[in-house]
């Protein structure tokens, strides 16, 4: 095969269920000129794929993790311009199409790359949930630190369309991260790469309860407090967004029974911006009984 335009990479580990449903929606591209590269990091049982004249199989012996395997994928790329699917989500037929389209009439000076669209759906197929990314983020910008605009959302990161040798340039995906992959990826890339948002929903990301990285107690915490340590400055020159979050990483913490975590990331975003912080949604009454169980236990 000549190299494509578009590569879609799709790491695995364990789900292989899925992964076909997410291999089919890639090779299903409105678009000829692709190919789909699925990195197996080394699943227990080996992925076993149809064959198929656009479809590549990568298999790692030793697992390197999310992050290791979008690597492996961006090196063994053939096209130009690259994306990756999780293998428990799906693309819309669209995505690549409009992606590449929007890429091809943009004026601004290279690099540039292109987010769009998410559909959230539950473990029924029903849509819970809709994002549309920031319409523009300048290079030298910091992503998701900057001013969001109503009704945009930074959780589209996934949709990401970018050139290979842009993700090369900022030396891919790093790989201490087990979690908070993308925030990282983002802060590195929107220094040197102008992103542009569109209205389109290209991805449809799956609710389900199935073992997730992003749920996983402590490699979640360990991977916060690399990125916050690892871009302190950025952090530090935004302390409204960093509030938010802090906020944010607290209110999930609070969810899935990490209370210990949630307390201190409240807490220092109740210091950073404490209005922003006390009206948003967990109330008043939790906030005050929280920072007295705080207290006693310091």
């Amino acid at each position: 095969m000549s190299d494509p335009l578009l590569t879609i990479i799709i790491p695995t580990h364990n789900r292989p269920k899925l992964l076909l449903d997410a291999v089919q929606s890639a090779l299903e591209q409105t678009i000829e000129d692709i190919e789909v590269v699925v990195v197996d990091d080394a699943s227990t049982e080996p992925v076993q794929l149809p064959n198929h004249p656009k479809l590549r199989l990568i298999r790692l012996s030793t697992s390197r993790g999310g992050a290791g395997a979008r690597n492996v994928g961006t090196e063994a790329a053939r096209g130009r311009w690259i994306t990756y699917l999780d293998d428990d989500d799906r693309l819309f037929p669209h995505m690549a199409q409009v992606s590449l389209e929007t890429l091809e009439k943009t004026i601004l000076p290279s690099p540039v790359g292109v987010i769009s669209g998410i559909e959230v759906v539950n473990a029924k197929g029903e849509v819970i949930g809709k994002r549309f990314p920031p319409s523009y983020r300048s290079r030298g910008a910091h992503f998701f630190l900057e001013d969001l605009e109503p009704g945009k959302s930074y959780n589209t990161k996934q949709t990401l369309v970018v050139e290979r040798e842009t993700i090369r340039q900022i030396e891919g995906w790093d790989e201490r991260f087990r979690s908070r992959v993308h925030s990282d990826l983002f802060l590195r890339l929107n220094l040197i790469c102008a992103l542009v948002g569109i209205e389109t929903i290209t991805y449809q990301l799956h609710a389900h309860e199935n073992a997730r990285v992003s749920r996983d107690q402590l490699l979640r915490q360990e991977s916060f407090n690399c990125l916050v340590n690892k871009h302190k400055d950025l952090f530090e020159a935004h302390p409204k967004m960093f509030a938010r979050f802090l906020y944010e990483h607290a209110r999930i913490s609070f969810e899935i029974g990490q209370k210990q975590a949630g307390v201190w990331c409240l807490y220092r975003a109740m210091k950073l911006d404490p209005v922003d912080t006390f009206s948003r949604s967990i109330s008043r009454d939790r906030i005050s009984a929280i920072f007295r169980q705080f207290k006693m236990k310091t």
